[in-house]
């Protein structure tokens, strides 16, 4: 599979413009030795900090789900022509304090080949994107872990 991580960025940027009122970066989107991935960036702004000075959970569900968003959109965007990505349901679970800029690590929890088999068969197929939030530089750790589960609505 061939992505072209620009294109996803500027899709993503265009279809969710919320993504770009938080000004949220795109580092990575590839095809990787664990699969496909996605990386996003929450730049440190007062503009999205808490009452204890980082990242607000409303700015950091934001982030995780633009996230999988990309994923999806790098995993499936050759199907938008015969199906519509859908967020059906999604849980994020804060684990530790986040300060400062974070980051969003997206994998899809299904093969592409797997779902796109389901699309063609005619059903609705559902799969999970696991995100992990976590925040940079030198003692980097998670800071929270998010699945969303999407479907392709077939047009």
């Amino acid at each position: 599979m061939s992505i072209d991580s620009r294109q996803v960025a500027a899709g993503m940027l265009q279809a969710v413009p919320f993504a770009r009122t938080l000004g949220i970066e795109f580092v990575d989107v590839a095809e990787g030795p664990d699969g496909l991935h996605a990386i996003v960036r929450l730049p440190d702004s007062g503009a999205t900090h808490n009452h204890v000075g980082g990242p607000h959970a409303g700015a950091m569900f934001t982030l995780g789900e633009t996230a999988s968003g990309a994923v999806v959109l790098a995993g499936f965007g050759h199907l938008l022509d015969r199906a519509v990505p859908l967020a059906v349901r999604a849980e994020i679970a804060y684990k530790k304090l986040a300060m400062g800029p974070v980051r969003a690590t997206a994998r899809l929890g299904r093969p592409v080949a797997e779902v796109e088999a389901e699309l063609a068969a005619g059903t609705r197929p559902e799969f999970p994107v696991l995100v992990e939030i976590s925040t940079e530089g030198e003692g980097a750790r998670t800071t929270a872990e998010l699945t969303v589960v999407w479907t392709l609505r077939p047009q």
